[in-house]
């Protein structure tokens, strides 16, 4: 089954909170942070992943993004923080089992 995800990214100084919608998390978290797509997100910096929900349908994660994208920035604030109270980057947790194994490693399995 696929999933669907929305996600809010920030910037250094939290000044910027963008949303989206996707189906690719890991995908386009990357492009964000090596700034692949011209547009907001690269003008202002916005890298730092600080929020993300899984849905399974499509139009529930659609909806989903319209409804925040509707909000005030303080009810924004208050949704990242019930999940990530220090506004942590949440994308080392996504990358971690992309790590490269060295070739020493690599070697001995």
């Amino acid at each position: 089954m696929k999933a669907f995800y929305v996600y809010m990214i920030t910037n250094r100084s939290r000044v910027v909170l963008y949303t989206g919608v996707t189906n690719r998390l890991m995908r386009r978290v990357s492009q964000h942070q090596n700034a692949e797509t011209k547009g907001f997100t690269k003008t202002c910096n916005v890298n730092l992943l600080v929020y993300y929900g899984r849905f399974n349908d499509p139009r529930d994660a659609i909806a989903r993004e319209k409804e925040i994208k509707g909000w005030r920035r303080a009810k924004k604030n208050a949704l990242v923080e019930t999940l990530n109270p220090n506004w942590a980057d949440l994308s080392p947790t996504l990358f971690q089992h992309t790590r490269v194994i060295p070739n020493e490693v690599r070697d001995l399995t």
